[in-house]
């Protein structure tokens, strides 16, 4: 009779060792179990086992044995399918999660990962080695609404275009907030971002972004200089939000992580939609937001929620407080340079201007330009080339009537001399007769 081949592992050889000289009675069973590892009672069902069966009984009994989980070789061909042809460039976490969602496939992605490997669809990372220093990260803050980390990425997000996502997230609970995509960080841009913000959510207490030249004037003068604020600053002041710029961004390091993960999540996502422009993006964000958040978002040490609401007055003044304005000075003949562009002040007006007034020009965000001096908006015209030189200018100041047109009445001071000294005349006349 053929003899059967048993493998056996070093640990149950050594184990087969031990319950030998147990059962030839060298050792005991309390120095059996403290050479094992495992209690009295376990070896002595070892010891059963062995006498009854043999060897063979301290082999694990699962070996050689197909695993109950193994997956249908039909459904793993299914799955590298569309490995290959849909999420060739997903991460394996990414990859399981849209299998589920899409493809109604549900499998581990600690198995999408050895899979993606094989089919070097993914590479694995090394282990990252620590450098011996240690960072301590800024505890977030305890209410919804307290601080936003607002920043703009720029990424080829679709197409073959690099396009900038403007996107703010909240500091207490990770939760983006709000998200549009745009070409590029300009002022209008960012304006245009924090009014929907305002409008969705109304006004956080702190924005923490970096020191881009939209938001800060990095000048070394501006440092003793403090009048020297940028365009963003000073509608923030206006509007009772504070800026406050970090000097790394390491600093706002959780707006930055979060755009590493949309640029890998989001991406993909955008292509797999078919996305090839801005205004399809702004559309897919908001319905991919919500869900994002449910998946990612965190709960806040504190449940209440410390964005104001806008006082009647301010939003009242939101396109005024978020237009680019600019100082310009009246000229001697009442026009106004900008942009190349000449504004001719009408002589009626809604109140008394003089040469040389400072006066501020507003650039909506309709594209509209207003002229406003004090709280006091001015009627003009645009003319079509530049003004003939003149210097002389008779006309002292403008105002709200027509000079020349204007007669005081009977009682006006400057008319009392007047009618005095005619009175005076006619009663001397009266007493010569």
């Amino acid at each position: 009779m053929p003899q059967k081949l048993i493998c056996m592992t070093e640990k149950e050889l050594i184990r087969n060792d031990i319950i030998h000289d147990l059962i030839n009675k060298k050792i005991n069973g309390t120095d059996a179990s403290k050479m094992i590892g495992v209690t009295i009672r376990q070896v002595k069902r070892m010891k059963a086992a062995v006498l009854k069966d043999g060897v063979k009984s301290l082999v694990h009994g699962n070996r050689g044995r197909e695993s109950n989980r193994k997956l249908d070789i039909n459904f793993l061909k299914k799955v590298e399918e569309l490995l290959k042809e849909k999420y060739y460039d997903f991460g394996p976490t990414f990859a399981a999660e849209k299998l589920d969602e899409d493809d109604g496939l549900v499998i581990g992605k600690e198995t999408i990962r050895t899979i993606m490997t094989e089919l070097e669809l993914w590479k694995p990372k090394p282990r990252k080695q620590s450098k011996g220093k240690w960072h301590t990260w800024r505890a977030r803050k305890d209410n919804y609404g307290e601080m936003q980390q607002f920043d703009g990425s720029y990424h080829v997000w679709f197409g073959n275009i690099e396009s900038c996502l403007l996107l703010s997230v909240d500091d207490a609970t990770g939760k983006i907030t709000h998200a549009k995509f745009d070409i590029n960080e300009s002022t209008v841009a960012v304006f245009k971002f924090w009014l929907e913000y305002f409008e969705k959510n109304g006004l956080p207490l702190f924005i923490y972004l970096d020191k881009f030249s939209t938001y800060k004037i990095n000048h070394k003068n501006a440092v003793d200089n403090k009048d020297m604020i940028t365009q963003f600053e000073r509608a923030m002041n206006q509007v009772g939000v504070k800026p406050i710029t970090a000097h790394s961004a390491e600093a706002k390091g959780r707006v930055e992580r979060m755009n590493g993960t949309l640029q890998d999540r989001l991406v993909k996502e955008l292509r797999l939609a078919g996305i090839t422009n801005i205004e399809e993006a702004n559309k897919f964000l908001e319905k991919y937001i919500p869900k994002f958040n449910a998946k990612f978002a965190v709960v806040p040490n504190r449940r209440k929620n410390l964005h104001k609401k806008m006082n009647k007055n301010t939003s009242e003044k939101l396109p005024q407080i978020f237009s680019i304005q600019n100082i310009r000075i009246v000229n001697n003949d009442y026009t106004v340079r900008f942009n190349n562009n000449y504004f001719q002040l009408d002589r009626i007006q809604t109140t008394t201007i003089y040469k040389k007034d400072k006066i501020i020009v507003e650039e909506h965000l309709d594209n509209e330009i207003k002229l406003r001096i004090r709280e006091a908006y001015l009627n003009y015209k645009v003319l079509p080339k530049k003004p003939e030189k003149e210097i002389n200018i008779k006309l002292p100041a403008l105002t709200k009537q027509k000079q020349g047109s204007y007669k005081p009445p009977i009682n006006h001071p400057w008319r009392k001399q007047f009618l005095y000294n005619k009175t005076k005349i006619k009663q001397e006349t009266r007493i010569q007769k």
